[in-house]
């Protein structure tokens, strides 16, 4: 593979089409006019990114003359489409660590409610109570995602916490992980998490011995 060099364009003969480049090291290479690739006529002292080649004699000639500043452009523009594909290879990573989380915290939490029962300290209610909420959540939010895209309308979000709040929040996590909705709002986040500590904490006092059956 052939080095590119850098040099300066040090006389340009206009009437004739060819010149010379002066390189790095000081040399003087000859260059025709079809060898430069920009659409204009080379400039005395511009800055020239090429590669040296022997011509029929054996001598050495430059071969695809660019402007030194295209060609930093033309890199800097691939450096940059480089650092977006690896950013996003990154966000896509890193969505796909957070999916699985999510979904192994949605299993463990009814894992949970399922052993709490068979030990009888949950009644079976509560985690059939959980499991209906959760899928019943998970639908809504499938059916507002669908409705958003068709533009018809939409399921509030009101709604949407107070499913969460009554035991959907697994489900709500689901949809807004895998479905990819209502999982960037930063005010929709935030009560969200809210609606997730409430629920907990009446879990809790259930746990505690807090009459559900007349909650039921």
């Amino acid at each position: 593979m052939t080095t590119k060099q850098q040099g300066h364009i040090k006389k340009w003969q206009d009437d004739k089409g060819f010149g010379f480049i002066e390189t790095e090291a000081g040399e003087s290479v000859f260059f025709h006019v079809s060898e430069f690739k920009a659409r204009r006529r080379p400039n005395v002292g511009e800055q020239v990114v090429f590669i040296t080649a022997p011509d029929k004699q054996g001598r050495l000639q430059a071969k695809q003359v660019q402007e030194l500043g295209f060609v930093q452009q033309q890199m800097a523009q691939k450096n940059k489409q480089i650092r977006k594909r690896n950013s996003q290879r990154r966000q896509q990573s890193d969505f796909e660590a957070g999916q699985k989380k999510r979904l192994f915290l949605g299993v463990g939490f009814y894992a949970v409610l399922i052993l709490l029962a068979i030990m009888n300290k949950l009644s079976w209610l509560v985690v059939g109570w959980y499991a209906i909420l959760g899928l019943i959540t998970y639908m809504m939010y499938a059916k507002d995602k669908a409705a958003a895209q068709r533009d018809e309308w939409r399921t509030s979000e009101s709604t949407l916490h107070i499913l969460s709040a009554l035991g959907g929040w697994v489900g709500a996590m689901v949809a807004q992980t895998y479905l990819r909705h209502k999982s960037q709002k930063p005010e929709f986040r935030m009560t969200y998490y809210l609606t997730v500590v409430i629920n907990l904490a009446g879990l809790l006092f259930i746990l505690a011995g807090g009459d559900l059956e007349g909650l039921l």
